[in-house]
Parts: C-alpha cells; structure tokens; sequence
C-alpha cells in the first residue's frame, strides 16, 4: 500500500477504517471509545487471543479478525490502534507508518528516547497522524491546571510534585521482562508523570536528573535481569523549577491507587488528585495561601478520549503533527531517570 493509494482513498472516504492490534483491556477500551465516537469505522482487529478479537467484534460488528499487523497492512486501512507489549510498539508503528497508514499507539511510544526519534522520524518522513496514548492530559482537572499555569496565574512555577501508586501492580508477565517492558513503573506509570509535569510547564528543558530505583524493597541492582517496582526521582529545568515524582507497582498504600499532581508558583497553586483511591476520579483544586477552590469534582468517562481525538484529526484528513515530537523530550527524560540510577 503506497501513501498515494491511501490519500487518494481518504479523499473518498467518510470516515477513516481502523484496525487495532492488541485487543487486551486497553486495546477494547479505545476501541470502544472510537466506536461510540462515530469518528471512525473499526474494521479489523489481531490480537493472539482470539477471545479477545470475539468480544470486539461484539462491539464492533461489521470488524474482522486478521492474523497479524503484516496481514492488516494489505486490509485497506487508514490507520491502526496499537496496544501490545511496550517491547513491539516501535517496530510496528514504523512498520504501518512506512506503508502510508496512521497509527495511534499505547504508552511508552517505545523503551527509550532513541527508539522513540525513530518512530517520530518515520511519521514525519511519511507525513502521517501519529499519536501516542497520554492519557491524563484528558483529564478536565489537568485541563484547568495547565490553562492556569500557562495563563500565568499560578505566577513563576517553581515546584511540582508528582505521585502513581498503584496497589496492585500489572497483570501479565512481559511487563517484568526488561526486554519486553524497557523498565518496570518508570516507564508504566511514571511516563504519565514525566508527561504531565512537562506537558503543563510547556515543555522546558530538563537539565538535571537524580534518581534511586528498588526493586522487593532493595535497590536495583541489574537492569537487564530486573524491573523496578518502586521510584523516586528528581528532575531540575531550565529555568530553576524543580519537579519530584514518585510511582510504584504494589505499594502497601492502603487503597487501590494514589495518583497527584501539584504545582506551586509565585501566585498560588493547584493539584488534581484521585478521590477514595480511585483510579478514574479526580477532585482538582486551586489554592492561594492557606485557601482552596475546587476547580472540578467527581466522574468523568475521559480514559479513551486521547484515541478519539486522533481519530478526528485523521477524519479531518490530519497529516504528521510536529507536537508528537514532545514525545521523544518525555522519552529522554525516562532514560535520565534509568541512568541516574545507574
């Protein structure tokens, strides 16, 4: 499939056609997100599991089950969702990127900030869509924080902190393989910390990292033979802000997840924080001295939102958008948190 063949179809076409590799808890959710959206048509879906691909096509039923990403290439596509293991991303998202198809992938983008250029690089030579699931800048709490901020409110931002805990920790053994995970709640969960803190404070540059990673309570040892399941970190921009990040995997937290996002400026501050250990609601507040303000309170459905917004930008005929190209700061500052460590 050449770049001339899909341009000439989407010129045609109403509305994008999708196929989605890895259909795990993720992979459905986006889907479904795009599918309630009317955004896009899910056409077909690959997935080792082929209960997995069934329930999908429950969801979506005019899709079809292919047996891999090569077979979906030739499917007559105008983009693919990707949510396999962190190790496979980059690879696959070159790939589609090289035969003219958008791709919206899972985070990490890819293991490291190397890998990360290559995949941003391929889009911008391909000119097409691509976009990387950073989900929590959906929230509307972090949507409120980052328009105070970046209007100035909140005065000279000089601090934030940053905290994911999650109690349980992942489900499926490749995320303890180094070599299929690029790294263990760093890159799981941090990545969204990382994002955020930068994503908010218009991407300044990060000209220092200390870090001090452990693994069963003992700090880590050996990269190649272990992830991390407990870290902390401290990342100096330009400029003299300060960002201090915490995640783990199976903290004893005493509930489900303990998720926060500070800052704190010369004129105030604001944080969005998970309420009763949740993992999806958020009460997000702005505070002036020993005051406080609710900026928004309670649930909202905004995990797939991310996925739906790439799907109207490839609607609207969307080609490759320069700011993906943060993507690969966030990735830079993750291997500075890893060689910190080292």
């Amino acid at each position: 499939m050449t770049p001339s063949l899909v341009d000439s179809r989407q010129s045609i076409a109403t509305k994008p056609r999708l196929g989605f590799v890895g259909v795990g808890w993720i992979g459905r959710n986006r889907l479904e997100a795009i599918q309630k959206s009317g955004l896009a048509e899910v056409t077909a879906v690959a997935d080792e599991s082929r209960e997995a691909c069934a329930a999908v096509e429950q969801i979506a039923p005019g899709c079809h089950y292919v047996g891999s990403l090569d077979e979906m290439l030739f499917a007559d596509l105008d983009g693919v969702v990707i949510a396999t293991p962190s190790a496979l991303h980059a690879d696959q998202a070159i790939t589609a990127l090289e035969h003219g198809l958008a791709v919206f992938c899972q985070k990490p983008l890819a293991r490291t900030a190397a890998e990360t250029t290559r995949v941003i690089d391929a889009a911008r030579a391909a000119d097409r869509l691509l976009g990387v699931d950073l989900s929590y800048r959906n929230t509307l709490g972090m949507r409120r924080v980052r328009d105070l901020i970046q209007a100035g409110a909140l005065g000279h931002v000089y601090a934030a902190d940053l905290v994911f805990h999650n109690a349980y920790g992942p489900d499926k053994p490749w995320f303890f393989d180094p070599r299929l995970s690029g790294g263990g709640c760093v890159i799981d969960l941090g990545v969204h910390l990382v994002d955020l803190a930068l994503w908010a404070l218009g991407f300044p540059r990060v000209i220092g990292t200390t870090s001090r990673l452990y693994s069963k309570g003992a700090p880590l040892r050996d990269r190649t033979s272990q992830v991390e399941d407990f870290a902390e970190a401290r990342l100096d921009l330009d400029g003299g802000a300060v960002i201090r990040l915490a995640c783990s995997w199976n903290l004893p937290a005493g509930r489900d997840a303990v998720i926060e996002v500070a800052f704190y400026g010369t004129g105030g501050g604001a944080a969005m924080r998970n309420v009763n250990g949740s993992f999806l609601d958020f009460r997000t507040e702005r505070f002036r001295g020993t005051s406080r303000e609710v900026l928004s309170d309670g649930h909202e459905d905004w995990g797939g939102r991310a996925a739906v917004e790439w799907s109207r930008q490839l609607a609207a005929g969307g080609r490759f958008d320069p700011a993906v190209e943060h993507v690969a700061e966030v990735a830079s500052a993750l291997d500075g948190i890893y060689a910190g460590d080292a």
